[in-house]
């Protein structure tokens, strides 16, 4: 399995309470160069401006210029986006940006992209907030556009959304034929259908039976395009916490952001011993799942991301 795992950026105000900004940005880039120490394949960050579960005037860093700083902070690890929003960037700049990270990290980026969904976020920053079936169009003429951008030497095309005419993106990616594109959602209809044509990676979430459906859909969509299923990865991003006793967790209880019961939190989730997450784990492998980039509910502490390097990545190495 591939294992990823977010750094702190902000956006569940996993740095309040920590004193000033520098301060901040220095959890997240070396929270980024711990993961990598431990052993982690891939280091995440969200793609928002804003906190949830509502905006509180917490430091959110931003993705790209986030991943960007992580790059040189880092030697080895992959750099992903769970998930770059389609909604907040020219499909031309994405292109521009992710291949000049991708040269400045040697060759180390995952590019994940998604529909978006936080209207609030939209609306404060000035973007429209389409339909959902505009939105995934969008996602869908986005990625065209990228990937037509790593390859050709001028692109040209004509979508309903976004346009580009001749368009140069020099210098190319490292990675050839081009970085793995991640595409994140779980829209059956729409979103898994992009899905089924563009993604080296799919990222959908839900309890065991919600997400075994999604891989049956999905496998579906993929038989309709005409496409092996077994080469897109099915990833999962829970949240994860980790504790070396039961009794640890359950004195912690629930660390939902959004007050989901303990019980309903950890069927979920990764929560619990070393012993109780690997068992979780290899039930989601055993439905297809080929990697997981979870969230840390501990952050700005370390003792999760500890507990997984120690205990679980070994067992499925």
């Amino acid at each position: 399995m591939i294992f990823g795992v977010f750094a702190p950026q902000g956006w569940k105000t996993e740095l309040a309470g920590i004193d000033g900004a520098a301060a901040q940005w220095e959890v997240t880039r070396s929270t980024a160069v711990l993961a990598e120490r431990l052993g982690f394949d891939s280091v995440w960050v969200y793609d928002h401006f804003h906190n949830v579960p509502a905006p509180s005037h917490e430091a959110v860093f931003e993705c790209w210029t986030t991943m960007a700083a992580l790059a040189e902070a880092t030697e080895s690890i992959r750099l992903g986006q769970m998930v770059s929003c389609a909604g907040y960037r020219n499909p031309a700049l994405v292109a521009k940006v992710t291949s000049t990270i991708d040269v400045i990290s040697g060759g180390r980026l995952d590019f994940g992209i998604g529909a978006g969904w936080y209207d609030q976020e939209y609306r404060a920053y000035g973007y429209e907030y389409p339909s959902n079936a505009d939105r995934i169009r969008m996602l869908k003429e986005t990625v065209e556009i990228v990937k037509l951008m790593w390859s050709e030497p001028d692109a040209t095309y004509e979508g309903r959304h976004f346009s580009v005419q001749g368009a140069q993106c020099d210098p190319k990616p490292l990675q050839q034929p081009n970085p793995p594109v991640w595409i994140g959602g779980g829209g059956e209809q729409l979103t898994l259908r992009v899905v089924a044509r563009h993604a080296d990676a799919s990222n959908f979430g839900g309890k065991p039976h919600e997400f075994a459906h999604k891989v049956d859909v999905l496998r579906g969509h993929c038989a309709e395009v005409g496409r092996d299923p077994d080469e897109i990865t099915m990833t999962w991003s829970p949240e994860v916490f980790v504790r070396s006793t039961e009794q640890e967790v359950l004195d912690a209880g629930t660390r939902s952001l959004w007050g989901e019961p303990f019980e309903s939190w950890q069927a979920g989730n990764l929560v619990g011993t070393p012993e109780q997450v690997c068992e979780r784990l290899a039930e989601y492998q055993g439905l297809g799942c080929g990697g997981v980039v979870p969230w840390c509910s501990d952050y700005p502490e370390h003792e999760t991301l500890h507990l997984l390097a120690e205990h679980v990545l070994p067992e499925f190495r």
